[in-house]
């Protein structure tokens, strides 16, 4: 059964940069696309960041273009999101997104 399970949030203050993972079990992230996506309070669901391990492309939102950096550990099957120079405009749920699944979330609070 495919899971994916989101860890590295929490409260983080601004200008920090904690690193979100994403653990895949029943699929093997280096064979999809991957992607991370965040959802803040009152807003839509919104795309940050992916990789395509095919041609090993790497794509972000402009929001965070240069200072989030999306990776995956293929030895241990596991996708992770750099997050540098928080602000408060980043607080909200990540989502782990590889092929069509999604995570459960992991909300990050930016305190400024």
């Amino acid at each position: 059964q495919e899971q994916l399970v989101e860890s590295g949030g929490g409260l983080v203050q601004a200008g920090g940069s904690p690193i979100l993972s994403c653990t895949a079990s029943g699929l093997t992230v280096n064979q999809y696309t991957i992607a991370w996506f965040r959802q803040a309070p009152g807003k839509e669901r919104e795309f940050v960041a992916s990789h395509v391990h095919k041609d090993g492309s790497s794509h972000s939102a402009d929001s965070v273009k240069s200072r989030f950096t999306i990776s995956s550990d293929i030895a241990k099957n596991t996708v992770h999101l750099q997050m540098n120079s928080l602000t408060p405009e980043g607080t909200a749920v990540y989502y782990c997104n590889v092929d069509t699944y999604f995570g459960q979330g992991t909300q990050v609070t930016v305190s400024s």
